[in-house]
């Protein structure tokens, strides 16, 4: 079939749409696959590589269910999908649905980090999800096969696995209150917990995030998501299959290559676009397009009717420059839907109202952080967005440390509640008893209510953010660890915000070493170790033995850290000129 011949799946079709009403995601497939709608894949310049129907996926699926079947697999077997975006991980992923079996999307190899490092990643992750097996596509061979030896795992290239010759067998029927898949997005590489998430839970946030955009006639979705996030895999893969929506896709790689194939894919859609990205990715856009002229005849985005943030701190300033860079293209600022949500909760916490656009409120720094305003500065104020109000059935509360419920305006831990909120972390009773309080999730975040709308000033959690990817401090200080002279708890990583006003990874060292030159060199391998494992740069600074705060427990307290920091308290070692 040449390219000229393909078309894409449809828009619409007579099939009537249902937001998600089913009792399990297998039901939900069933009934997509009636519709002429699906998913189609794009190269890295937009042109349409490969319609897939709905109704192919789902056939597809079976087949691979029945080969399952044939290898072993059975209800409640972890099968580990290394989550390429393409045809063979969609069917790979609802034959595991078919067959009783935990899906466990994981991550693709970066551009950073190197081949060592993505094999100790995938390393753990195999780990603790103890997958019957592992497919993955065959072009990363190499180092799928060392991580998965390492853990003695089963591991096959789906090409290969697509070949096996197996009978139709009967399968299982799934429960509501089943395990529909793990969710390792936010996972740390040494430490990993796997977020169990229910066909009830993931039905329940598919069907509130479709009631809180309006999702309806002729509206179409276009991502370059990855699947193996919270966003891509629930917001931009099992939610347009759940509503009976088509889906346009980029793969990851190529929107880094090429941001604004993101923006032409959208401009050539022919119906009512919702597109999702982290504040990183309509940066890109804006930078990318500052030096061009033209935009009007180049994009046309006035039908991007949910231009959807979320995934990490939403920057109004980022947003602006956004609007003044398309605005001449159609873009609307209204079109903006700010969000906020964690694996956790399946997806998404709440959603801004269609048409309301990005929304900040003014707050004092030292509001935000908790400290006394010094009188003889004048005050500093940050911009927080509006994340939107809850979803149906989604109870959001603001509380203080002791648990007491705080009023409007009143800053404290964000603790939310209802059908969506994970099963449990997956053979991790330690940590999910700390975040799951009869029902109630500690989101680990900061924020605040006011008139029923949800703003997230931080982050409780140790997460540092960059990029829209999360990195867990435990994983920099392990790293920096690796280098000689180093004990355990030498080392605290945590996020700062740069005079630009985007994340980056601090990282606090004791150091023995009195040579000034020794010193110099110490810190350039600190920052090529944390270059490694972040791929962006960092703020090193070497500080003397014993600064590093600890908790009562004698734990670092990475939190105490950064405040320690940030004040001025905790003094770097001065380096010479």
């Amino acid at each position: 079939m040449t390219e000229t011949t393909l078309k894409p799946t449809p828009n619409d079709c007579p099939l009537p749409r249902r937001r998600s009403d089913f009792a399990t995601f297998a039901e939900a497939i069933h009934y997509a696959a009636r519709s002429e709608k699906g998913l189609n894949f794009h190269d890295m310049r937009g042109a349409l590589e490969r319609p897939y129907t709905y109704g192919e996926m789902r056939d597809d699926a079976l087949a691979m269910a029945y080969r399952l079947k044939a290898a072993g697999v059975g209800a409640k077997d972890r099968v580990a999908l290394i989550a390429e975006t393409g045809p063979e991980f969609a069917a790979l992923f609802c034959a595991c649905i078919f067959t009783g079996a935990w899906p466990v999307p994981l991550p693709l190899p970066t551009t950073f980090g190197g081949k060592e490092s993505y094999i100790d990643q995938l390393s753990a992750q195999l780990e603790s999800a103890d997958p019957k097996l592992l497919l993955y596509p065959p072009e990363i061979a190499e180092m799928v096969s060392a991580a998965a030896q390492r853990q003695h795992c089963e591991a096959i290239d789906w090409e290969s696995f697509g070949q096996t010759d197996a009978p139709e067998c009967p399968l299982p029927e799934a429960q509501a209150d089943d395990i529909c898949y793990l969710q390792y997005s936010s996972g740390s590489t040494r430490f990993p917990t796997g977020v169990a998430v229910t066909h009830k839970a993931l039905l329940h946030n598919l069907y509130g995030h479709a009631t809180g955009v309006d999702l309806g006639k002729n509206d179409r979705v276009v991502s370059w998501l990855p699947w193996y996030h919270d966003m891509g895999l629930v917001g931009c893969f099992l939610s347009p299959i759940a509503n009976q929506v088509s889906v346009d896709y980029l793969k990851t790689e190529h929107f880094a290559r090429r941001p604004l194939a993101w923006l032409e894919l959208i401009s050539r859609n022919a119906g009512n676009t919702l597109s999702y990205s982290p504040t990183f990715g309509y940066d890109i856009c804006a930078r990318r397009i500052s030096s061009q002229s033209h935009v009007g005849k180049r994009f046309d985005l006035s039908r991007w009717r949910t231009a959807g943030n979320g995934a990490d701190m939403i920057r109004p300033d980022v947003m602006q420059n956004f609007v003044n860079a398309f605005s001449d293209a159609g873009f609307r600022a209204s079109a903006f839907t700010p969000s906020y949500g964690l694996a956790e909760a399946t997806l998404a916490v709440t959603v801004m109202p269609p048409g309301e656009g990005i929304r900040v409120e003014l707050v004092e720094e030292e509001r935000l952080s908790g400290t006394r305003r010094n009188l003889m500065r004048p005050a500093r104020y940050r911009a927080i967005v509006n994340c939107g109000k809850p979803l149906p059935d989604m109870e959001v509360e603001i509380r203080t440390e002791d648990g007491s419920v705080r009023g409007d305006h009143q800053i404290g831990k964000v603790w939310c509640r209802g059908p969506s909120v994970m099963h449990s972390y997956f053979r991790n009773e330690e940590a999910t008893s700390e975040c799951l309080v009869r029902g109630w999730l500690d989101t680990g975040d900061m924020g605040y209510m006011a008139d029923g709308y949800l703003f997230i000033v931080g982050r409780a959690k140790d997460m540092i953010i960059i990029n829209g990817k999360n990195h867990w401090p435990q994983d920099i200080e392990w790293a920096v660890e690796q280098l000689p002279g180093f004990n355990h708890g030498d080392i605290a990583a945590f996020s700062i915000e740069t005079e630009q006003g985007e994340e980056a990874a601090a990282v606090l060292v004791h150091c023995r070493v009195s040579d000034p030159e020794e010193r110099q060199n110490l810190r350039e391998s600190i920052r090529e170790k944390v270059h490694a494992v972040t791929g962006s740069a960092c703020v090193v600074e070497l500080v003397p033995p014993r600064t590093l705060p600890r908790t009562s427990s004698g734990k670092l307290s990475r939190a105490k850290a950064k405040k320690l920091y940030l004040s001025g308290e905790i003094r770097p070692i001065e380096m010479a000129a």
